[in-house]
């Protein structure tokens, strides 16, 4: 009989904590032997038809997760009802020539990604706990209590220790209605302030939400604009590929950084999504770096849940090596790219239109980046 209360002890219940809760419960003989510790809201009452009752007004709080991530999620039975497909992605320099269209059939695939709100993705995601025989807890104010489990995976959203950049940008976030909206179009681009995303948004067709990357004194300008001028700002930023841009909502402001620390945090515990790196939003592969390293761990741990008893140690080293890889490629391209468009140098802003054009003209090239952010790097 195992001296520990669990065979696997997870410490967050976001998307990260859930799903790699979930999908661990799919391989686990005793799915009650694994543990999360987190917040668990009670799930919105249904309306007269059945269906959970929202919010009336769009929720700037989306998340862009590609068709890999899709899939991975909806294998949990966990995909919210209500979602925006992104089927092609336009990338452009703001006042440099040059641009990339990435579509869809470039990868032989239904859609590129899809927007949901962060509340309807963690509402399903709990409610599938509640039938997958995994022990809710609530979280303690500390994770370095005494060893309850034989493996211990850290998921929370405190800040990795170890590499750190700070990008001198903050991002404001809110949404905006356009009044010659394109189905399933999302946007990123670049400019000497930073990069600029408007991503369709599942709540209405006409209404996209928009992350806007800029200097930490411009982000709190914008935020404090009027909706009459913050609207004049986002029109001569972005232009009128979609008409007219008119803000909806509230705006918010948050920092970015990068942080970086080690997986192995101590004997058999590990860390994962946010709590092993967090990303500059550019490009959107935050979560789903977050979520392959789910799917990858998973898939290590499954033979081992077949018999517990077992030394946990080489399958947790095998699944930190062939994370290794895909994360430091990832997180340094996701680096890279805020840096490079806002030197202000002519020369690399010619260069970073070259290479943007470039991409859109040779197709090999263009189907292995976009693949790459679609399931990243596998070995």
């Amino acid at each position: 009989m195992s001296s520990y209360p669990y065979d696997i002890i997870i410490h967050g219940s976001g998307p990260v904590g859930c799903t790699i809760a979930l999908a661990l419960a799919q391989h686990a003989t005793a799915p009650e032997r694994i543990a999360i510790c987190g917040h668990f809201d009670a799930p919105p009452a249904p309306d007269a038809a059945g269906q959970a009752q929202r919010a009336p007004k769009p929720d700037p709080r989306t998340i862009a997760i590609n068709q890999g991530s899709r899939l991975f999620i909806e294998q949990l039975n966990a995909w919210p009802r209500q979602s925006a497909d992104i089927t092609t992605v336009h990338v452009s320099q703001k006042q440099r020539l040059g641009r990339t269209v990435i579509r869809h059939q470039d990868l032989n695939v239904p859609r590129l990604g899809s927007v949901v709100r962060y509340e309807d993705l963690i509402g399903t995601l709990h409610q599938q706990l509640q039938t997958s025989g995994v022990a809710q807890r609530p979280e303690q104010a500390t994770t370095t209590s005494p060893q309850q489990a034989r493996i211990t995976i850290i998921s929370h959203g405190q800040r990795p220790q170890g590499i750190a950049r700070y990008y001198n940008q903050h991002a404001v976030v809110g949404t905006v209605k356009a009044n010659r909206p394109k189905t399933a179009w999302a946007y990123e681009r670049f400019t000497r302030q930073g990069p600029l995303a408007l991503l369709p948004h599942p709540d209405t067709p006409n209404v996209y939400a928009v992350v806007w990357c800029c200097p930490p004194e411009q982000a709190q300008a914008l935020n404090d604009l009027s909706e009459g001028d913050f609207n004049r700002a986002i029109n001569a930023h972005f232009g009128d590929r979609l008409g007219a841009l008119n803000v909806v909502g509230k705006r918010h402001v948050f920092p970015l950084s990068l942080h970086a620390g080690p997986i192995l945090m101590g004997p058999n515990t590990l860390a994962i999504g946010n709590a092993a790196q967090t990303l500059h939003p550019v490009a959107g592969q935050g979560l789903n770096l977050g979520l392959r390293d789910v799917a990858q761990l998973s898939l290590s741990l499954a033979p081992w849940l077949a018999n517990p008893e077992r030394d946990a140690q080489p399958f947790l080293q095998a699944y930190i090596e062939r994370r290794h890889a895909d994360r430091w490629l990832t997180a340094g391209i996701t680096d890279l790219l805020p840096r490079l468009f806002v030197t202000g140098n002519p020369l690399v802003e010619h260069a970073c239109g070259l290479a943007l054009l470039t991409l859109d003209m040779v197709a090999p090239l263009r189907t292995s980046f976009a693949r790459h952010l679609l399931q990243g790097l596998r070995v």
